[in-house]
């Protein structure tokens, strides 16, 4: 399917999913432009999570469409929805925890180099998928942690590797998770930073309830209330919607706004 704006990276267009009689996202549309950084809010209960497995393909939507980089994916799997560009991080760190820093970045690197299923080659000798591992290394800040077992690495750290294996395909559209849930503030505070560095040139989604980091890395805010998206705009406008201050920020958009500056 040949896309409507080039620019759009992702579009939901009345996007519904129903479970049984319970109809969880209710017509959702959202477009999102190449590059930007958006976070979704909303209440508990809101479909957020739903919207991220539907986007995402662990779901299957009941029907409207989900449009990636100008393709229509609904109902692809998450794998193949993964090889035309979009990955995805969890709220629960999925890494490999009995391989090193290194082991896994290069796990993650080697079908987008090409290598596939092949037990054929020793990974050593893998000069490109070596270096690209490295390169991977250093940019999430663990290259001193190389020989590291994931295991033996703290939370955030771990959640670093993750955000590196969530990359490490060369996907164009990032979905994270609440990304800095269970951190503190000075860690929080670091992982904004390298959220930022790693998605330069890549459309970034996440889910996150610290408004914190909501204004401190997003472009825009889409606000989901009873799986609608009631608002998709910069973070100044989304402050100052009464639509949402009513639905479900209030007072804790003045309580954030000292934080995202």
């Amino acid at each position: 399917m040949a896309a409507d704006n080039a620019t759009y990276a992702l579009e939901l267009r009345d996007l519904r999913k129903s479970f049984g009689k319970t109809e969880i996202i209710r017509g959702a549309n959202l477009a999102v432009a190449s590059g930007e950084r958006v976070a979704i809010i909303g209440p508990n209960g809101a479909g957020k999570s739903t919207l991220f497995n539907l986007i995402s393909g662990r779901f299957a939507p009941t029907s409207g469409d989900v449009i990636l980089n100008g393709q229509r994916i609904n109902g692809m799997a998450p794998y193949e929805i993964n090889r035309r560009g979009l990955s995805r991080s969890f709220q629960i760190t999925n890494i490999f925890p009995k391989l090193s820093v290194f082991e896994n970045l290069r796990c993650s690197v080697l079908w987008s180099m090409g290598y596939k299923y092949t037990f054929l080659r020793f990974l050593s000798n893998l000069d490109d998928a070596n270096e690209r591992a490295k390169e991977l290394m250093e940019m999430i800040k663990l290259d001193k942690k190389r020989d590291t077992l994931a295991m033996n690495l703290t939370y955030a750290e771990q959640r670093a590797l993750e955000i590196g294996i969530t990359i490490a395909g060369g996907a164009n559209v990032i979905l994270l998770d609440e990304p800095t849930a269970g951190m503190s503030k000075s860690e929080t505070t670091r992982f904004i930073h390298l959220i930022k560095e790693v998605t330069v040139g890549r459309t970034l989604l996440t889910v996150e309830h610290d408004m914190g980091v909501v204004f401190g890395l997003a472009d825009k805010i889409a606000v989901v209330v009873y799986g609608e998206v009631i608002a998709f705009d910069t973070p100044a406008k989304v402050r100052a919607n009464q639509r949402v201050q009513e639905a479900y920020l209030g007072s804790a958009v003045a309580d954030a706004q000292g934080a995202g500056h």
